[in-house]
């Protein structure tokens, strides 16, 4: 399987996003011949190789013609866009993500300036730079046939930056908008600018199955596209493109667990907090009893977690129980390969879990499945459990 690192050590924007897919070695010919299939106008894009810091990479600028610049009035907003994406010959899969992505953007938008999310404008200079990155980015996924992406946590800088609605601080409010419940960890620099942009968020955000530690994987190509503001150290997005193994079994997964001790919580409470937690994509959830100083009976909350989900999870502990503070442990776990089949019995369909890992396999009806059958039929939960499992290792 082809993976696609993120090191977002500086952050990321649209056009340094496109430069670094183009140094991992997308071929420029096809690029622009896709490209224009959008039939886009009032635009050069100049791609060029770069030195910073005395490291190679590849920059992109969208060189806009006198006409669009001159015109400061006009603008699209989303369906202008999305009519623009739909018309065009290029593959569905491009288009797909490419609306996916806008509509990210402009829905943070839309919450930020209190707007709905079709009134919400992307002004014509930042729309053609943002068409062409986001676009771009999508192609070029294509052409190197992606698999899976995965991101580093994101750094951004602080203070203020100057824009079209005035002095805005930074992580802008856009940005922060797509971040708001979504989980996505973040690193405030030092660094007094912008590092991450609303078109680097979107894409990233639309594109990323987690954010954390690299994954497991042979790197085949890493790529460098080059920012364009000046740190004061070296401002980049580097990509690491590689192979993952689906079949390797021996891989661990990397977990978060979330612990704390409750003394003061009726048991309905309890309850509603772990339906929560499971609902918002805690990986499992459970109590066990303890004793709390003075020997007051309580209970320990365990919570494993994706790393993605971790700070939603947190937030949603503090939140939703009376505890002040939380332990995080971080584990890597090995898993048994997991499908889920349908069986028919005698008394009726039922689903049934298939685990398996190094020649050895397990079976578990589903529980629900099994129940919904009794209560039928009239037959006893075994009963039905163990025709469910006789048919399946019968196969």
């Amino acid at each position: 399987m082809k993976v696609l690192y993120f090191d977002c050590f500086s952050g990321i924007s649209g056009d340094m996003t496109l430069a670094a897919l183009m140094d991992l070695g997308v071929d420029e010919l096809s690029f622009r011949r896709e490209l224009d299939k959008l039939k886009l106008e009032g635009y050069t894009l100049v791609i060029s190789k770069s030195i910073k810091n005395g490291i190679t990479g590849m920059d992109v600028n969208v060189i806009l013609t006198n006409d669009v610049e001159e015109d400061h009035h006009h603008a699209r907003n989303l369906r202008n866009i999305e009519a623009l994406i739909d018309e065009s010959d290029i593959s569905q899969g491009v288009k797909d993500f490419s609306k996916k992505v806008f509509s990210e953007i402009a829905a943070a938008e839309a919450k930020v300036h209190d707007k709905d999310i079709y009134e919400v404008h992307f002004h014509e200079v930042g729309a053609v730079d943002s068409i062409v990155d986001i676009v771009g980015t999508a192609i070029c996924l294509d052409l190197l046939g992606v698999d899976r992406v995965y991101a580093s946590k994101l750094h951004d800088g602080n203070g203020f930056i100057k824009c079209q609605h005035g002095t805005i601080p930074v992580p802008v409010p856009a940005v922060m908008e797509m971040l708001s419940g979504s989980g996505i960890p973040l690193i405030q620099t030092d660094i007094n600018t912008e590092l991450v942009t609303p078109t680097g968020m979107g894409i990233i955000k639309c594109l990323s199955l987690g954010f954390g530690s690299m994954p497991l994987m042979s790197i085949d190509r890493v790529g460098y596209g080059m920012g364009k503001r000046e740190t004061g150290g070296f401002n980049a997005l580097r990509l690491v493109m590689g192979t993952m193994d689906e079949t390797d079994k021996d891989t661990p997964d990397e977990i978060v667990i979330l612990e704390t001790n409750i003394d003061d919580m009726n048991g309905e409470a309890l309850g509603y907090a772990m339906e929560q937690l499971f609902e918002n994509g805690a990986l499992d959830v459970f109590y066990t009893p303890i004793f709390m100083k003075k020997n007051r009976p309580a209970v320990m909350l365990t919570v494993i977690a994706r790393i993605k989900d971790e700070e939603k999870l947190a937030d949603m502990i503090l939140r939703e129980t009376t505890t002040l503070g939380i332990r995080r442990s971080s584990f890597k776990r090995y898993c048994m390969n997991r499908e889920i089949i349908m069986v028919s019995t005698e008394f009726g369909d039922a689903k049934v879990k298939v685990a398996s890992r190094n020649g050895f396999t397990k079976y578990a009806p589903e529980y629900e499945d099994c129940r919904k059958i009794a209560r039928k039929t009239g037959k006893t939960f075994i009963e039905v459990y163990n025709a469910v499992l006789k048919q399946v290792v019968q196969g």
